[in-house]
């Protein structure tokens, strides 16, 4: 009769729960960690304990992981989340480990999820513990840990990342839990085809949790009959795809936009636009940084592509989302296609560099402003040379700098676009100058 219960309350688990693997051959994803021979599977099955930290987007394991482990080494498993926990409830959690090592002799594996909640101080309480063997640690984190994890607890835990399950491991989590008599839908009769699964597959967006909470809503959509196209649509629709604001996928896809414009790949930028845009994204981030893009990998070789990314910056303020996105696109697309250069961007940044590094010179006096008597009787403006005034609006040999750098050069223009018209104007200046320093040295 327990059994009958037992069996009966396990149906109502969310289908998700029920079909979590119980061994590791059942674990979908991961081959780089737990394929045969493997570091993290070869820990496993000769069970040597050690500290981690698993690191990876919302779906692909990592709780699943944590109880496969506990369960194969034969240890105790208590899990905490750092979303409800404080440092009350690690100390309690400490205490009960060394209740379980003295009353079992077995060692406690204390799991925390979301670990990157708790705070840098509040990680420090797990130290201590940790470093003498009271637990093995194992911290689930879906944000870097390079960032989120205080230096001391990564130095004590190695990190194994966990990435995103392709379309075909979660086409084999929905295969499994439709053919399960026990957990699944084996004893249903439904009918789907590799096509549909397939659509609710990449619908999860490689989130194996996802994916069966999507089978879970189609087979009660579909009560044991065939599925149709219509009945995938149904379920799948307003299916969110995976995007941080503000965390790693989010900072993934700005870069991966910024490099295909900066690579001249103008598909494989509208492909990052449109994936940020289906995700959500601000579209007047994306505009924002099109204009820093027009200015630090385009500059001068195109001048206008920072007039277009303003321009479609503006359009999207004025239009709105749907005519405003075009507009977006129409700037990713120039800016993508445009003459590259970062001249501009490596001189600003070598001469913030040289006023770090050396000392305030004073401005040279034939530089300064006069506006009073005084001044322009201690010589300010003195000698300063009107270009407008000069042979062809240029007092060649002039110098604009303190006379302790009147040497340097930051802006080297490159050999493509516009820059390749900057440069010979540059040469010609150049060489003015140098035939004025020769008629001044011949005097």
């Amino acid at each position: 009769m327990q059994d009958l219960f037992d069996q009966a309350e396990s149906q109502h688990e969310p289908l998700a729960a029920r079909m979590r693997p119980k061994i590791v051959d059942e674990f979908f994803g991961q081959q780089h960690l737990l394929a045969p021979g493997k570091l993290l599977r070869r820990a496993i099955d000769e069970s040597r304990l050690h500290s981690m930290i698993l690191w990876g987007p919302p779906g692909v394991g990592k709780t699943t992981l944590a109880n496969l482990i506990a369960e194969n080494c034969q240890v105790h498993l208590q899990m905490l989340s750092a979303v409800f926990s404080g440092v009350k409830d690690i100390r309690a959690a400490v205490q009960q480990a060394k209740i379980n090592r003295q009353q079992t002799g077995k060692q406690t594996l204390l799991f925390v999820d979301e670990i990157h909640r708790f705070s840098k101080s509040q990680q420090d309480a797990f130290l201590p513990y940790v470093e003498d063997g009271t637990v093995v640690f194992i911290g689930a984190t879906t944000e870097n840990p390079s960032f989120e994890l205080n230096n001391a607890l990564l130095s004590r835990a190695r990190v194994y990342v966990l990435t995103s399950l392709t379309d075909e491991d979660i086409a084999g989590v929905l295969q499994r839990a439709l053919k399960d008599k026990d957990r699944g839908y084996g004893g249903k009769t439904i009918t789907i085809s590799d096509a549909q699964l397939m659509q609710l597959a990449q619908a999860a967006d490689g989130d194996a949790r996802r994916s069966l909470n999507l089978l879970e809503n189609l087979v009660e959509l579909v009560d044991e009959r065939s599925v149709t196209d219509d009945d995938i649509q149904q379920t799948i629709h307003g299916s969110v795809k995976r995007y941080d604001k503000g965390g790693d996928i989010y900072y993934d896809q700005i870069s991966a936009l910024h490099k295909s414009v900066r690579g001249s790949s103008p598909d494989g930028a509208l492909y990052w636009y449109a994936r940020m845009l289906d995700a959500g994204c601000d579209p007047l981030y994306i505009a924002r940084r099109l204009v820093a893009i027009a200015s630090e990998d385009i500059g001068n070789a195109d001048p206008r592509a920072l007039e277009i990314a303003l321009n479609a910056w503006d359009a999207f303020v004025r239009l709105g989302p749907a005519e405003g996105e075009r507009a977006i696109a129409h700037a990713v697309v120039y800016c993508s296609c445009a003459p590259k250069s970062n001249s501009v961007y490596m001189a600003f940044n070598a001469a913030k560099k040289l006023v770090t590094e050396t000392a305030s010179y004073e401005v040279p006096y034939h530089l300064r402003n006069a506006p009073t008597k005084l001044m322009d009787n201690l010589g300010y403006g003195a000698e300063y040379r009107y270009a407008h005034n000069e042979e062809g609006a240029y007092a060649a040999g002039e110098n604009y700098f303190p006379e302790e750098l009147k040497d340097v050069i930051f802006y080297q223009p490159g050999e493509r676009g516009l820059e390749t018209k900057i440069k010979a104007r540059l040469e010609y200046l150049k060489n003015l100058d140098a035939t004025s320093t020769e008629k001044r040295y011949s005097k």
